[in-house]
């Protein structure tokens, strides 16, 4: 995924944490309501069977002067007035986007999917979900005078709406578990990253190569055109070849990137990887890219990405992998070694990969997360559930037996394979997250992942503050924009990007080339090391710390229950 799905989707997101902040409030209070009042162009607020109502026109009054009216005295009552200034601001602050976006948007899947979930807990007055009405609210305020907001949107919704507060609460108490799972994570992190550097052997790194720093082999770029015929799909390749290379086989790493992305944006990644003598693949997905994303939003699909790339995208990996089969004897003079084959990959990407590695897909098992209350929390499900569109012959056989090792960063995998797909994967695997990832929260889709792996060797590595993607080459001015509007400091790119390298290598070397000379280099301990003088930190564990992390997952499960 690219933040400019994000941006997409987070714009729902956004508005609805939003909503939901001020409808706890009101609905809240509802619990000491009396008579329920209703009034024209009102909105009615629900705790079980007691009903309030509140006109639309006492919030517009309270978010242009602070005027608070009868009716919304009544749910402001457990508010402190110091606060109402930031309310104010929850209902007047303009998400910045496309009305266009917002239509195109809602009426995906994807899009339909987050209304229906929403339409849970803002439904029609007599029963109904409410997202037919929310669609229109949301499309209606874009294209308002005023421009979307909450305020707009409340507006713009029927007299004959009410929001459930029981409902409400639950939402907050299942958003402040993520928040809660969120943190434990970190410091679970940073203590079995520690308890394992205290039992690593003893390694001078400072005296040791400094693997974040570039090869000493020059690097040549290609691009591919490429045609499959058996699935009429077409799509380019950038292939990084180092030139002069010594003697022997070249090892090859193959690369998949995320949801509207481009192999572009990662090629420092992939020169780095080059430069060290390996040759370096990264190939086009069509259907999930920069250039479908575009042509989306200019209403030329319906849907934010094909689904068909569930499978085309393992798919597209595998007939490069046949490509560079077919150009090795002549371009690369037979030196490629593609019986054991490296694959990267981010978010969507890192599905991708896993399933080439071996990963199942559990339909049955992710129907079921599908259907969880309040799974929409995790934007990442929202894309996992769109598979179950599809016929499950499609997302079978989709393993590739030259996969010899899998690199998956902020990878979408939890509920697509849950448990039983996941512990079919028998090759070494990384898995990379951040810390403030949005998009593929560690905690929701990386934790528990991590302790189904059983392949023997296995590693995980947390960065502190990354979010998800590579600000620097979306929108120089994003991670700005971030900070000077919130209290978040995100790391620059450069830390997250020698946390990458530094990791990333050593694991090709040991598990390509069957160096073992570069072990150490996938040591906790190393991870200290590279993070020693950094704000944000880089935590790393192997399997070694399974039995610990499952305790601390079953033990926030039981200090934080799932809502109902």
């Amino acid at each position: 995924m690219r933040l400019r799905f994000h941006k997409v989707s987070a714009m729902g997101r956004q508005l609805a944490h939003k909503a939901l902040g001020l409808c706890l409030v009101l609905s809240s209070a509802a619990v000491l309501a009396g008579q329920p009042a209703r009034a024209s162009e009102t909105l009615s607020f629900s705790y079980g069977p007691l009903i309030r109502s509140l006109k639309v026109s006492s919030l517009q009054k309270f978010a242009e002067d602070g005027t608070v009216e009868e009716d919304l005295a009544f749910f402001l009552a457990l508010v402190k007035p110091e606060d109402y200034p930031r309310l104010r601001k929850a209902l007047t602050e303009k998400a910045d986007v496309d009305p266009l976006v917002v239509s195109r948007f809602f009426n995906s899947d994807i899009g339909e999917d987050t209304l229906e979930r929403l339409g849970k807990a803002i439904t029609m007055l007599r029963g109904g979900n409410g997202m037919s009405i929310l669609r229109a609210a949301l499309v209606n305020a874009a294209f308002s005078d005023d421009g979307l907001s909450l305020l707009s949107v409340l507006e713009q919704l029927p007299a004959n709406v009410q929001i459930h507060g029981e409902k409400v609460l639950a939402t907050e108490q299942a958003t402040k578990r993520v928040i809660a799972a969120t943190e434990r994570l970190d410091s679970v992190m940073s203590q079995l990253t520690a308890e394992e550097a205290k039992g690593d052997a003893p390694a001078d790194f400072s005296a040791m190569a400094d693997l974040r720093k570039p090869g000493t082999l020059a690097v040549t770029k290609e691009v591919w055109n490429l045609t499959d015929s058996r699935r009429n799909r077409s799509f380019y390749v950038d292939v990084y070849s180092p030139r002069n290379p010594p003697e022997g086989k070249l090892p090859v790493i193959v690369f998949s990137h995320g949801l509207a992305s481009r192999p572009e944006d990662f090629s420092e990644a992939m020169r780095q990887l080059a430069s060290h003598g390996y040759v370096v693949a990264a190939p086009q997905h069509p259907g999930s890219d920069a250039i479908w994303l575009k042509e989306m939003l200019k209403g030329l699909h319906k849907d934010i990405f094909d689904i068909n790339d569930f499978s085309n995208r393992p798919k597209d990996i595998s007939f490069v992998i046949d490509e560079l089969e077919r150009r090795n004897a002549g371009q690369f003079s037979g030196k490629l070694d593609l019986t054991r084959v490296a694959l990267v990959g981010h978010s969507f990407g890192g599905y991708t990969v896993l399933a080439l590695g071996g990963a199942t897909v559990d339909l049955a098992y992710l129907k079921k997360e599908c259907e969880r209350p309040f799974g929409g929390l995790n934007v990442s499900l929202l894309l996992q559930c769109q598979a179950l569109r599809l016929p499950p012959e499609q997302l079978t056989n989709l393993q590739d037996s030259r996969t010899a090792a899998v690199f998956a960063a902020n990878p979408v995998n939890r509920s697509i394979f849950g448990r039983k797909g996941i512990s079919t994967i028998k090759v070494p695997v990384v898995m990379a997250s951040g810390s403030y990832d949005p998009a593929t929260p560690p905690a929701l889709e990386q934790a528990a992942s991590f302790t189904w792996l059983t392949a023997p060797d296995k590693y995980w590595l947390i960065v502190q503050g990354q979010a998800h993607v590579n600000f620097t080459q979306i929108d120089p001015g994003i991670k700005d924009a971030i900070e000077s509007m919130t209290d978040i400091t995100l790391p620059s790119q450069g830390v997250i990007s020698n946390y990458m390298k530094g990791v990333a290598l050593p694991f090709f070397e040991v598990y390509l080339r069957q160096n073992n000379s570069y072990k150490p280099y996938l040591r906790s301990s190393y991870a200290e090391y590279l993070s020693k003088d950094e704000r944000f930190k880089l935590f790393m564990i192997s399997g070694r710390s399974t039995p610990k992390l499952v305790d601390a997952i079953d033990a926030f499960r039981r200090d934080y229950p799932d809502p109902k």
